[in-house]
């Protein structure tokens, strides 16, 4: 008894240990954050702060507040120590390219803001599932290709991979290794109310536009994005 007493007790001891750093990680992320300048571009404190074109075309980078519902930690992690542009076109741009240029973290400071962002969620956006289980996510990937191409204008605003090539519009960010990327459930909350992370945008709210079928069918298209053919 006394042996099984020892294990329970080092057990709760260890995860306690953990929960503990992960705490300090995130509020170690929230001074990394801050002290890098990245408040300066990304507000990280919700709901949605715009209301006007004019509160919109004043920010200097995309709303964070629910990137731990958005994204993939692991992506998120690798793109903080190695930033790739996400968007063809300048933040606010419909004209000019993007060049890429956001600063990069060190290894030590990407984990800890990566943590701290991860841990910004929206209530009801269950977390991503695990790489291995996306193949079960509910929907038919023919019938989401069929409303993302024709049905729906998703294709004039945003790239993705086609057959052995990149097509598509710039004006939205790129969809090309929207697997890795983005979390398949936020994917549907997005579609359904984009104005409530959005709200001046010009993504639509499909609801009512769209069945929660149709939505779930563009979803399991979009998990099907992966990274661009060489």
């Amino acid at each position: 008894m006394r042996f099984v007493s020892a294990l329970f007790l080092s057990a709760a001891m260890g995860a306690a240990l953990l929960m503990s750093m992960a705490g300090v990680s995130k509020a170690g992320g929230a001074d990394v954050f801050k002290s890098k300048g990245c408040a300066a571009c990304h507000y990280t404190d919700g709901p949605a702060k715009e209301k006007t074109i004019a509160d919109q075309l004043a920010k200097k980078g995309p709303e964070l507040w629910y990137a731990g519902s958005k994204f993939r930690p692991e992506w998120l992690g690798a793109w903080l120590a190695d930033p790739k542009p996400i968007r063809p076109y300048k933040y606010n741009s419909l004209t000019e390219k993007n060049a890429g240029g956001h600063p990069k973290l060190s290894g030590g400071d990407a984990g800890q803001v990566k943590d701290f962002l991860m841990g910004l969620t929206v209530k009801g956006v269950a977390a991503a599932p695990p790489m291995k289980d996306i193949k079960k996510i509910k929907g038919k990937k023919i019938k989401g290709k069929l409303t993302f191409t024709k049905k729906q204008p998703c294709s004039g605003c945003h790239l993705y991979p086609a057959r052995k090539k990149v097509t598509g519009g710039f004006t939205g960010p790129s969809l090309v290794n929207a697997v890795a990327r983005l979390n398949p459930n936020w994917i549907q909350a997005y579609m359904e109310n984009s104005k409530a992370f959005k709200p001046v945008k010009d993504m639509p709210n499909f609801a009512g536009i769209l069945s929660k079928a149709d939505i779930r069918n563009v979803t399991k298209f979009i998990m099907s994005f992966k990274p661009k053919a060489k």
